[in-house]
């Protein structure tokens, strides 16, 4: 019977077309705007306080339960106690709120809020 089951589910989703969300999957556009000056991942200061500020800024945003998914990925970036925020949001409010989430955390000089709200 479980053959039967999983054979007929196999075939169910084997024949179903893909079916592609509402976002275009080509990146492409983000890249190139990410070149150049725009601060990426890459830029993390390798130092420990650095390093520190960063989880403690991603610790307060996971612990929120009010955070969306969206705000518990964001990028956060800091270099020499400077610290970027980007990636997208689910509402202005919660843009702000990850960005003074990041500003009360010890060792934070200041808070580049590039976050966008995602438009659905």
């Amino acid at each position: 019977m479980r053959l039967l089951l999983a054979c007929a589910v196999a075939a169910a989703v084997s024949a179903s077309p893909a079916v592609a969300g509402p976002y275009d999957a080509d990146n492409t556009g983000r890249n190139v705007r990410d070149r150049g000056d725009t601060v990426t991942p890459t830029d993390q200061g390798e130092n420990a306080v650095d390093r520190q500020v960063t989880a403690n800024i991603r610790k307060a945003i996971v612990d929120d339960d009010n955070m969306s998914t969206y705000a518990k990925n964001v990028k956060i970036v800091t270099r020499d106690g400077e610290v970027t925020l980007r990636g997208p949001v689910k509402t202005p409010e919660e843009k702000a709120a990850v960005a003074a989430k990041a500003e009360r955390v010890a060792g934070v000089k200041r808070v580049d809020n590039q976050l966008e709200i995602e438009r659905n």
